[in-house]
């Protein structure tokens, strides 16, 4: 739980008291690689801080076809953000790429923790500005950028997903296919 600690500090002044009230209402979960965290139609019932490993979120279309959205890596927070406050099941899978550690909190545990500690609240506020903003530079991102300056962003901010992201999920959350992504990467190297 130290990363987490390191995170949260960084954003926010915990004191000890908050910090000990608050992380005792996670627990340790670990996923095996290439398992569902979560599955399309299942509720998001948890909110969790990745110590490690690397997840994805994709949805699935009629045909089949995936199309990932997100991923979850080390030192981050991740869920179906959508499935978890609205309580509706969600339209996304979640799935480990790797083994994957993380410390997870349950919604019911986070809502009684918002109205507790003023702290925790800030938490929450900050984090879904963060999400929002990502989001909000991803969608201008894929309007407005050409496919090899996707694929660069991507490289410059988190290059760990390189070394654990299968090529043809990487092309799929910069809009492309793993084709384009070859020609993209041989005509940069």
């Amino acid at each position: 739980m130290q990363r987490m600690l390191q995170y949260l500090r960084q954003q926010v002044n915990i004191s000890d008291e908050d910090w000990h009230i608050f992380s005792s209402c996670f627990e340790a979960k670990t996923y095996p690689a290439k398992t569902f965290y979560l599955q399309a139609g299942e509720m998001e019932n948890y909110l969790c801080f990745v110590d490690s490993g690397v997840t994805r979120f994709y949805v699935e279309a009629a045909n089949g076809d995936e199309t990932t959205v997100g991923f979850g890596f080390d030192g981050w927070f991740m869920c179906v953000y959508s499935s978890f406050y609205t309580r509706t099941p969600s339209r996304y899978y979640g799935e480990t790429l790797t083994e994957t550690h993380v410390w997870r909190i349950h919604y019911d545990d986070l809502q009684k923790l918002f109205d507790r500690l003023p702290v925790v609240e800030r938490i929450g506020r900050l984090a879904t500005q963060q999400m929002l903003l990502f989001k909000s530079e991803r969608e201008l991102s894929l309007l407005t950028r050409t496919a090899e300056e996707r694929y660069l962003d991507l490289l410059s901010k988190a290059p760990q997903l390189f070394r654990y992201v299968p090529l043809k999920h990487l092309a799929s959350y910069i809009g492309i296919t793993p084709q384009a992504l070859s020609r993209i990467r041989k005509r940069i190297s």
